[in-house]
């Protein structure tokens, strides 16, 4: 616990000083004021967050963390658990669809194990050089009987998070954006929702990986089951998370706290990485000032969230495959933005003449 409290002592307010002058030098850029719209936003904000006047994304970092799911006993996904393992092969074999929007934006992809059901062979991970073993347990309970976790384990996860970002940090970052994968982990997303926005079930409860009209209805009912057996207090982050929540979203939530602490900006990609963001935000609200929302998925409950922390998302595609694939691609659109206001001209340095007819001097 006591790395998650020297953590959260670390996290500051952003740079208002740099924001403001960053603005100025964004109103001369050699364009009508404000016209790149949400591109100018989010520069102002990387400035903010950095403390880098002319900050720059080289080293994009996606960590996609796996985590299996004890209530997925109750059919809550159409797909069996073994497909988590499975998956976490497919990313160490650069076949998964975050490999490739990865490799589009230039971003490193780190996989963790948080609580895959099975143990990842290690011949198999030689493939690449970016997985953790950072397994909690061998999944979680089944949350409709008790609850998902220990406390002890929910302070693990988060404690594992942290470590992911401290690793990764001697090689240099940037940007993180945040991906998981784990099947089943549609449900304690929308548990957690639930109690912390609170919101009804039903209106924070989606169809995940495709289930039918009947298995959402019953999917419903698991999880306000786990609410009810478990009453978790919204008011202790920690009590939720271990009650209701996966090892996957307790490790995102330390990822954000981390990336908070040490000024770098992070990317928050779909529905269960936003449940882990909730998590973040509940422990320590500063932490929304470094996060941006990369889109906004086609499940109901993570509008629900965004509008909860107050995060607009950057894209919104219809999404809602996870792994951090919606983080990557609005990659590209920060860094685009970053670029406009390091690499474009301002009026006097361009020679164009400003609004009112006013004629700098051609240098």
């Amino acid at each position: 616990m006591q790395k998650i409290k020297d953590v959260i002592k670390g996290i500051s307010g952003l740079d208002e000083q740099l924001m403001q002058k960053t603005q100025k030098r964004l109103d001369n850029l050699t364009k009508p004021l404000g016209s790149l719209g949400r591109l100018e936003e989010l520069a102002k904000l990387l400035t903010g967050i950095t403390g880098k006047e002319n900050p720059e994304l080289k080293n994009k970092v996606i960590f996609t963390l796996a985590c299996d799911h004890g209530v997925t006993e109750e059919k809550v996904s159409p797909y069996p658990k073994e497909v988590t393992a499975q998956m976490v092969y497919n990313f160490l074999n650069g076949g998964a669809g975050i490999n490739v929007l990865a490799r589009h934006v230039g971003a490193k992809v780190v996989v963790a194990d948080m609580g895959v059901a099975e143990v990842v062979h290690s011949v198999r991970q030689s493939i690449v050089h970016s997985f953790k073993d950072k397994k909690i347990n061998f999944g979680t309970k089944n949350f409709v009987k008790g609850p998902a976790m220990t406390r002890d384990e929910a302070i693990r996860s988060i404690e594992a998070g942290i470590e992911l970002v401290e690793e990764e940090a001697s090689n240099g970052i940037d940007i993180i954006g945040t991906g998981e994968m784990g099947i089943g982990n549609t449900t304690p997303s929308s548990a957690i929702t639930a109690v912390f926005t609170k919101r009804k079930v039903e209106e924070l409860t989606g169809r995940g990986a495709g289930l039918d009209d009947a298995g959402l209805k019953s999917k419903i009912a698991v999880v306000k089951k786990a609410l009810e057996v478990n009453k978790p207090n919204a008011n202790d982050p920690l009590d939720v998370l271990s009650k209701v929540g996966g090892f996957e979203i307790g490790g995102l939530a330390g990822i954000i706290l981390a990336a908070a602490a040490k000024k770098i900006p992070v990317v928050i990609d779909g529905f269960i990485s936003g449940a882990a963001a909730l998590i973040a935000y509940q422990i320590e609200p500063k932490t929304k000032d470094y996060m941006l929302a990369a889109h906004c998925s086609v499940e109901k409950g993570h509008k629900a969230i965004l509008e909860h922390i107050g995060l607009k998302p950057i894209l919104d595609l219809d999404l809602k495959l996870g792994e951090g694939t919606g983080a990557a691609l609005a990659m590209s659109i920060i860094d685009a933005a970053v670029k406009i206001l390091t690499q474009m001209a301002t009026f006097k340095s361009a020679g164009v003449s400003e609004k009112k007819g006013a004629v700098p001097k051609i240098v």
